[in-house]
């Protein structure tokens, strides 16, 4: 079992930044890919970011590549989303999650995913 909590969110003006974070619980931490989704008013849950288990592997949406980052710090259970030069259509709830994940794998698929956060919310205005 893992729990997941976000922090970092909150009002920005586009071209800010923003570091999203979320710490996991458990002793298993590496073991587990993680990635990022983010869910706008009436829309789907997307996909923005995933991580393999060791750190070394990164995946991104189109829509964000080279505007975001993600990282981990697996000595602190921890997974970051640095987001910059922020756009208005950025504003959602950000969602980390995880899934027990073979070594250099990392997922861009919501249903792969196993534990989820509460979410964070994150807007930008214009």
């Amino acid at each position: 079992q893992v729990q997941l909590v976000e922090s970092g969110g909150g009002l920005v003006q586009a071209g800010d930044s923003l570091r999203l974070s979320c710490a996991a619980s458990g002793r298993t931490f590496s073991s587990y890919g993680m990635g990022w989704f983010r869910q706008a008013p009436g829309k789907e849950r997307e996909f923005v970011a995933a991580i393999t288990r060791s750190g070394e592997g990164t995946y991104y949406a189109d829509s964000v590549k080279g505007r975001f980052t993600i990282s981990r710090d697996n000595a602190k259970n921890t997974v970051y989303l640095q987001m910059n030069s922020l756009k208005p259509e950025d504003t959602a709830v950000y969602y980390c999650a995880a899934v027990w994940a073979l070594s250099g794998m990392y997922y861009n698929r919501k249903s792969m995913y196993d534990y989820w956060g509460q979410g964070t919310q994150v807007t930008v205005s214009s």
